[in-house]
Order: C-alpha cells, then structure tokens, then sequence
C-alpha cells in the first residue's frame, strides 16, 4: 500500500494491554510509511514505537513535540511536510489524538487550508465508558475538567445534572488521576442521591478495568481505590431521556 499524503491521526494504547488487542494491525502498516511524526512527548512516543514494533526504524522519523508549552506559531510549521506532499502523524500520549488532546490544534490548521485528514480507529476512553455504563448513546457530552474550586465545581455539577434530566444527555468528564478518591466523594455528596454516576477506571485493561454504575447515594459506600488509576466519570438522570 502506497501511502497517500494526509495528516493520519494514530491512536495510542490506553492501557498495558496487548497492543494487538486494541490496536488494529492495519495502523502499524501506514505509520511505517510516515517519517513525520507530531506528538506530546518524543521519548514516550519513541517508547511506544518499539513496543509496538521492535524492529521499527525510529532513527528515520522527525518528531515534533506539541503541548502545552508548544509555541502556537511554530505549530503551523509542523505541517510544512504535508504541503510539500509527505504524510504526516498525529500521536496522543494515549488513545485518540485531538479529542481532550492538544493535537486539535494542528488538525484545525489542516482543515483550514483544506489538507486530507485522516482518523483511525484506535481505543477512545471516553467512548468505551459510554459504552460501558448503561447511559444514554445517542445523547451525550464531555466536558473536559470541572472547575477545581469546590462552590464553582457545585455549581457546574447541578447544571450538568439538571441538562441530563431536561435533555436526557449524559454528562461526561474527568480528574486528575490522583484526585479520583476525591472526586468521587464530592459526587456521592452533591448529586442528587438518585442520579447515576458511572465510573470507568483502567479502560480495557484484563486485569483492573472496572466500569461500575450505581446511584450516588449508593457511591458514598464504595471502599474501593481508585487514586493513581486514569478513570472517566459519567452521569445520567433517570427519567431524563435514553
């Protein structure tokens, strides 16, 4: 297969699972062909190259680095392969790059100037914890970070609780991993006690996933751990809509 030019979006793991096991073995193929890569960290990346191929040939690829310390004006130049005709990659630190990722950025630019996109298909931990916990498919949203101080936070819980009762949408968002504990205590004490929260912890991995939806009220008995775990929270109104 030749590969055409594209700015090819690469999924990553999201667990330690077998990369076969979530990864389509078809992507290996077209990202052996790119020698521009665009992700958030090259060692990580680099790292993740060889673990997926052993015998992968690191040394002829280019990496750029966006993140948040990512000057927005060099981004544009990241493309400069694809507008001379060479395929460019997009690689998350894990699962999909420019969803909840700093890779959007450079897909907008490609878009912009009506440069050939291209997704593909890799594990989306957002995705699969919808799938996952018995709440609304056809309507729902994620919204990133709730705001960290605790009366704002409130605040944007009962708005997100007060969409899914009128608009029957579930409501998805995260935390930082070593705060989950936390979080999840707050939710089992602000939401209403017979909302639906769903938490999704360790996304298919074998050994630790866990997606597990109960009332909040019921949550304020859960004695288990989830500090340090990468995990999706979700919400759903019963009565609001499926």
């Amino acid at each position: 297969m030749i590969l055409k030019p594209a700015l090819y979006l690469i999924p990553v793991n999201i667990s330690d699972a077998p990369l076969e096991d979530v990864i389509p073995e078809g992507n290996l193929e077209v990202v052996k062909q790119i020698r521009h890569l665009i992700v958030e960290n090259v060692r990580t990346a680099r790292r993740f190259l060889k673990r997926w191929d052993r015998s992968f040939d690191i040394d002829s690829i280019t990496f750029y680095e966006l993140n948040g310390h990512t000057d927005s004006r060099q981004i544009t130049t990241y493309l400069d392969p694809l507008r001379r005709g060479e395929a460019v990659g997009v690689m998350s630190e894990a699962g999909c790059p420019a969803v909840a990722d700093p890779g959007s950025s450079v897909v907008e630019i490609a878009q912009r100037e009506g440069l050939k996109v291209v997704p593909m298909v890799g594990p989306s931990s957002i995705l699969l914890s919808l799938m996952g916990s018995g709440f609304n498919g056809q309507g729902f949203a994620f919204n990133g970070y709730l705001p960290i101080d605790e009366k704002e936070r409130a605040r944007a819980l009962r708005d997100l609780e007060n969409i899914c009762l009128k608009k029957g949408q579930t409501q998805i968002f995260i935390e930082t991993p070593y705060r989950n504990n936390k979080m999840i205590k707050f939710l089992s004490e602000t939401l209403r006690g017979d909302t639906l929260l769903c938490v999704a912890c360790d996304i298919s991995d074998p050994e630790r996933e866990s997606i597990i939806t109960l009332r909040a009220s019921e949550w304020k008995k859960n004695t288990a751990n989830y500090d340090k775990r990468p995990a999706i929270f979700l919400i759903h109104r019963e009565g609001g809509g499926r």
